[in-house]
């Protein structure tokens, strides 16, 4: 998870705890951040051992766009940029890197939408989606 907060009240930290509760070995990405939860911090994907194939990505736009090319250099397959309001961590600038790569991309959307029994505020978002035809396909 590249971008996991300091703030132990920001959502991404809500995130990674939800995470690691239900068994997910998730390695918390910062370079500003020593440790997440008693989990040792990694400064860059490149530190993480052994190597990943997949990164949630909890960054600014302009971030992201830094950070997909580390993902390419360190061999990820797979990029989740996460959105829930506003832009999020998707930047077309990154999608197009993706793509150009071949790293299979989910460009936005809430994790937590996706997880059962995740809470009310996430099964309804889940819900409204379905009830409007703007939830993902598989």
């Amino acid at each position: 998870m590249i971008g996991v907060s300091h703030n132990p009240q920001d959502f991404s930290r809500t995130l990674f705890r939800e995470f690691r509760q239900r068994g997910y070995d998730v390695v918390p990405v910062n370079p500003g951040v020593p440790e997440v939860d008693g989990v040792a911090c990694a400064a860059r994907l490149q530190d993480v051992a052994p190597a990943v194939d997949a990164a949630l990505l909890m960054t600014s736009p302009s971030v992201t766009e830094k950070v997909v090319e580390e993902c390419a250099q360190a061999g990820v397959a797979r990029v989740w940029m996460y959105r829930a309001g506003g832009t999020g961590a998707v930047s077309p600038a990154a999608l197009s890197f993706c793509q150009s790569k071949g790293i299979s991309t989910v460009a936005g959307e809430c994790p937590m939408m996706f997880l059962p029994e995740a809470g009310w505020f996430h099964q309804v978002h889940g819900f409204c989606r379905r009830l409007f035809g703007t939830y993902p396909s598989a």
